[in-house]
């Protein structure tokens, strides 16, 4: 078996290059095409409508007897997200080039990201049919900029020559002449490409059904088989959602060691789930009902819809590679969803809650003051997808506020929080702490200097578990960081103080502070990479200054410069539209957020608070302790954490 996904740049040409690999392994009778709409890895009804990859798809499929699971993933870098949860399944990649723009910036995140997680990757080369394509050149530009241990695939020397790099036996015998058996030298390619120092390539033109066997080829001779013990115990990883017209949301789940079967009981936390259903995906898009999933394994596992993306199945100790979120691309932009027919709003907040589920970074929070749900996305792009996935997939118009940058803020000078919350009984958890600022892209920090007699150690620590979700809105209503939040005085009381008072406490004690000192906002900062023709160097270094920029290295190769900088976000949200412009579509960027810097004295952005704000004693008490819409937590099971209350809150 071999697990691959297939990633690229926009319009690098990746899902015409899955169609042909399916074509070629006689997945598919007819080869689908993306403008038309048809293409069989997107299955979505925007995808066709639009003709782009919106959200990780998997197909199944055979070639020389091995069977495969090929994940495909958007290109458009509004939804790295999907592309970062997607890296989650996979144990080989292909990373798809145009021979004719060569290295895009998006194919640097892509290969960065690659290689962060240390995924065994093919090159392919597409487009070789297009004047102008020049795969030599388009290789050797990868080797200049993003790794040189790279050499096509055909080239017996060549590919000596790449492993000879990183081994002294093998450097000896290619000084002497010595071109290793195809078997060796792949045997050797392999142990060099899971250790990231070897990216063999191949080119071709999806297009023209020009080189997809030999890319077959070379992912079943190259890309190396899933490991785990079906015997194991089990660890599995929910990485995608999907909606089923006939049996509802289904979670995309690979499996790392042991195995699940229908009707088996998943245990998750302290609640037990029952798998209804195990589908494999098939290239029609319906799916074939399999019954069961082993190590290795991908599939559609149905009875677990209410477990948000990400959850791991089992032993997370198994996991191959850390799995974590906002690492490619965090959301840079809020929006303040409402429907277009009034009274609609808890409708449309269980909607964005859905879908939540399957995107985390979407974040929507519903705000019982304005009744508006806000999300978090990506950019412009991702907006106007979900603005028609809940017109056509939830039946629910509805008005996008203008998006709204996000920002963060921290405190603006030490300063001390208190809180007794001692009324209405039973409870009992007084609290006093120091809130002081920490240099830029510090975090968050906690400690306590109260004695054990004072505040017991599991009181302490139910504190230190509801700093960050305290600090998730501050005064202007946006998430605080950049400071340390040290537990200085308290008590508790041995009759009164009920299991969880000292969560429900902590947000008013640490509200009280930042009331007292003030907080100070940050503005967003990104490292960009752009991509233009060396004739508009002059414009895009005029732009940096122009836009409060720093440029921190320009590089000039084959006729292109490419330039990094740190950018605020508040003046580049827009500028890879103008690059586009000015350089007739040849210039490009890609971003990440870099961190969070003070903002300019005349900048004042505030954030509508969502929920209840904790200045508001009374009510914030009331609105935990008992309910304010009939789904807070009423705090009787002594094993909630402060994230379930807060979720609720």
């Amino acid at each position: 078996m071999r697990n691959i996904a297939i990633f690229a740049h926009v319009d690098a040409g990746k899902t015409t290059v899955s169609e042909q690999l399916l074509s070629h392994a006689g997945a598919i009778r007819v080869r689908g095409a993306v403008d038309a709409g048809t293409a069989h890895t997107d299955r979505l009804p925007v995808e066709r409508r639009r003709g782009i990859s919106v959200q990780a798809s998997c197909t199944h499929f055979a070639w020389r007897g091995e069977d495969i699971n090929l994940i495909d993933t958007p290109g458009h870098s509004d939804f790295a997200a999907e592309v970062e949860r997607a890296l989650w399944a996979p144990d080989g990649a292909i990373l798809v080039i145009s021979a004719a723009e060569g290295v895009q910036p998006q194919t640097e995140v892509l290969f960065r990201a690659l290689r962060k997680a240390q995924i065994p990757t093919l090159l392919f080369f597409n487009k070789t049919d297009r004047e102008g394509a020049d795969a030599g050149k388009a290789l050797a530009e990868f080797k200049e900029l993003l790794s040189p241990n790279a050499g096509f695939l055909g080239d017996d020397e060549e590919m000596m020559a790449l492993i000879a790099e990183g081994d002294d036996r093998a450097a000896e015998d290619y000084l002497s002449g010595t071109i290793y058996p195809k078997e060796k030298l792949y045997l050797l390619l392999r142990k060099a490409m899971a250790a990231g120092e070897a990216y063999p390539a191949l080119a071709g033109s999806a297009l023209k059904d020009e080189g997809i066997p030999a890319l077959l080829d070379a992912v079943i001779d190259l890309l190396p088989p899933p490991r785990g013990e079906e015997k194991g115990p089990l660890c599995a990883i929910l990485y995608a959602a999907s909606q089923d017209p006939l049996l509802g949301r289904g979670v995309h789940v690979r499996v790392f060691s042991g195995k699940l079967q229908n009707r088996d009981a998943v245990t998750v936390g302290d609640n037990q789930r029952k798998i209804t259903q195990i589908r494999l995906w098939t290239p029609d898009g319906r799916g074939q009902d399999t019954g069961h999933l082993a190590a290795g394994d991908i599939g559609v596992v149905y009875g677990l819809s209410d477990l948000p993306v990400g959850t791991v199945l089992g032993d997370q100790s198994l996991l191959p590679r850390p799995m974590e979120l906002g690492t490619l691309r965090e959301p840079l932009l809020a929006a303040r969803v409402t429907p277009e027919e009034k009274g609609k709003e808890q409708e449309v907040r269980k909607a964005l809650m859905e879908l939540s589920g399957e995107d985390p970074l979407l974040s929507a929070a519903f705000s019982e003051e304005t009744r508006e749900t806000t999300i978090r996305a990506m950019g412009k792009m991702q907006l106007e997808i979900l603005d028609e996935t809940l017109r056509t997939r939830f039946s629910m118009p509805c008005r996008f506020s203008p998006p709204q940058l996000i920002y963060r803020e921290t405190v603006a000078a030490p300063c001390e929080g208190f809180v007794a919350y001692t009324m209405p009984k039973p409870c009992w958890a007084v609290i006093k702490v120091l809130i002081e600022p920490l240099p830029r892209g510090s975090g968050v920090e906690f400690r306590s200097v109260v004695a054990p007699r004072d505040i017991l150690p599991r009181y302490q620590h139910q504190v230190e578990q509801a700093i960050p979700l305290a600090l998730k809105q501050g005064m202007m209503g946006w998430q605080v960081t950049d400071v340390r939040v040290t537990l200085i005085e308290g008590n508790y009381h041995e009759i009164h103080t009920h299991p969880l008072d000292f969560i429900v406490a902590t947000p008013m004690a640490v509200m009280d502070g930042l009331r007292r000192g003030g907080t100070r906002l940050l503005e967003p900062i990104l490292e960009a990479h752009i991509t233009v023709p060396e004739s508009a160097g002059g414009r895009v270094l005029s732009d940096m200054t122009k836009m409060r920029g720093k440029v921190v290295e320009s590089v000039r190769a084959g006729g292109m410069l490419r330039v990094t900088a740190e950018l605020p976000a508040a003046t580049s949200m827009d500028y890879s539209e103008s690059l586009l412009q000015f350089t007739g579509g040849r210039g490009g960027m890609t971003v990440s957020l870099l961190g969070y810097r003070d903002a300019p004295p005349d900048v004042h952005e505030i954030m509508p608070r969502r929920g209840v704000n904790p200045l508001d004693t009374a009510k914030y008490i009331l609105a935990a302790r008992s309910a304010l819409d009939g789904e807070f937590l009423t705090f009787r099971d002594g094993n909630c954490s402060a994230l379930s209350i807060y979720r609720k809150l």
